[in-house]
């Protein structure tokens, strides 16, 4: 008789599945997955409510216990795992909770209520507003400022504001693509029971932000029966001069009371909101010119991203926290028993603003330079005839054609061989737009 776990992973694909057989206790668990990972990994259509009923016939259907369901995506999958695991008796934090991180101006009210001084200044807006400039205006704020989508996925759909022509050139973008995500985030918003204020401003609806900045990180954690951990702090860096990511790196190079400050806020801010149950991360600035924290986000996943960097240095990938909790444990995650004391996540991109690419690194080339620098992943973004702008969950100023992940002793030495491997990733492209 197989006595084993049964864990179902919506969107799973053969990359995490491997990741997953790597964990503390997976010789106990059998993974399924639930959902084809290119409905949620390569596409920007997410038919939510059809999606829900094939999971539900899916897992009706299976003849064995359901004893856990887990995501590492963000939208729909994050939203739609507390509809499945309320469906099914399984462990995740309520959705009202989620929806209090993933709704951007419902999240943003729930953090002014306990750490006020750590959030930008925020107003809601409609893009189809014809009058929208002058409502943000009535609402205190004023050019220049950060617009996004309620629920936004990525960088996507995300613009600096600093005049009223860039305001009026990014509501022509809002209103043309922010249905692929309203659309399915209101689906989930049906399914929540949500105060009058929040049900108004529906997925259709966007925020403008006065403009925050400094140096990034995200604070990974979870909350076990109402008890907030947070166990690594991530450093997000930029390309010099713009606002695409160069390189996430763990561990944090913050000061350590401005690491110890951050974790009591997010102690705070997740305790207030109600989250159990679950992992999260929350993104963060720190104004080092004026000494100041910013809180710029909260997700309610681990990030993907993060996996091979907590796998480098702690020993582990902390998908070890997502299927812990699922399955109703405390989280057994080490720390610093990993190969290196030091890791990141690359964003090898170009800045063209469109492009159609004509060759990339042959997988001879890419395990040739895997072998060259050990502990080295590559894992190409584009193929040869594809045009850069049908790529997904982009930002709005870059593209990116590869993430690699390294190891290294230090700081100095990672990123010295980045810029040796990056000299030889050879890619080629016609058509250039610049």
């Amino acid at each position: 008789m197989d006595n084993r776990k049964n864990i179902f992973v919506v969107g799973l694909n053969d990359f995490n599945r491997h990741r997953l057989q790597q964990l503390r206790g997976a010789e106990q668990y059998r993974f399924h997955g639930v959902i084809e990972p290119e409905e949620v990994y390569d596409t920007e259509v997410f038919p939510i409510a059809d999606m829900i009923d094939r999971a539900t016939k899916q897992l009706e259907a299976f003849d064995g216990s359901i004893d856990a369901i887990v995501g590492y995506m963000d939208f729909p999958v994050s939203t739609m795992l507390p509809i499945l695991c309320e469906h099914f008796g399984t462990r995740t934090t309520s959705l009202e909770s989620l929806l209090k991180c993933e709704h951007k101006y419902w999240s943003r009210r729930v953090q002014r209520e306990v750490i006020a001084d750590f959030i930008p200044a925020f107003t809601a807006f409609d893009p189809f507003d014809d009058d929208a400039l002058t409502r943000i205006g009535e609402a205190g704020l004023y050019i220049p400022f950060f617009v996004k989508p309620i629920k936004s996925s990525g960088s996507r759909l995300g613009f600096h504001i600093d005049s009223p022509e860039t305001f009026y050139l990014a509501i022509e973008q809002l209103r043309a693509q922010i249905g692929l995500i309203a659309d399915p985030f209101n689906t989930v918003l049906e399914h929540a029971r949500l105060p009058p204020e929040i049900a108004a401003v529906d997925g259709h609806f966007c925020m403008a932000e006065e403009i925050i900045g400094g140096w990034q990180c995200t604070v990974e954690g979870y909350v076990y029966q109402g008890e907030v951990v947070s166990y690594g702090i991530v450093d997000s860096l930029r390309y010099p001069q713009v606002l695409s990511f160069f390189h996430y790196r763990y561990p944090s190079g913050l000061p350590d009371y401005v690491q110890d400050k951050m974790v009591e806020l997010t102690r705070t801010v997740m305790g207030h909101i109600g989250y159990d149950n679950a992992a999260f991360n929350i993104e963060y600035y720190w104004d080092e010119v004026q000494d100041r924290i910013w809180l710029l986000e909260i997700n309610t996943r681990i990030s993907q991203s993060h996996c091979d960097l907590f796998e480098k240095v702690d020993g582990v990938s902390h998908q070890q926290v997502t299927i812990d909790l699922a399955l109703g444990k405390c989280p057994d995650m080490p720390s610093r028993q990993g190969k290196f004391p030091m890791a990141a996540k690359f964003f090898y991109r170009v800045f063209f603003t469109d492009a159609v690419v004509t060759r990339v690194p042959t997988e001879e080339e890419l395990a040739a330079l895997e072998a060259e620098f050990p502990g080295t992943l590559i894992a190409l973004q584009v193929h040869a005839g594809q045009r850069l702008s049908t790529l997904p969950e982009q930002d709005s100023y870059s593209f990116a054609l590869a993430y690699v992940w390294m190891g290294a002793q230090n700081e100095d030495e990672l990123l010295a061989n980045y810029e040796r491997l990056a000299a030889r990733l050879r890619f080629e492209f016609d058509d250039i737009l610049g």
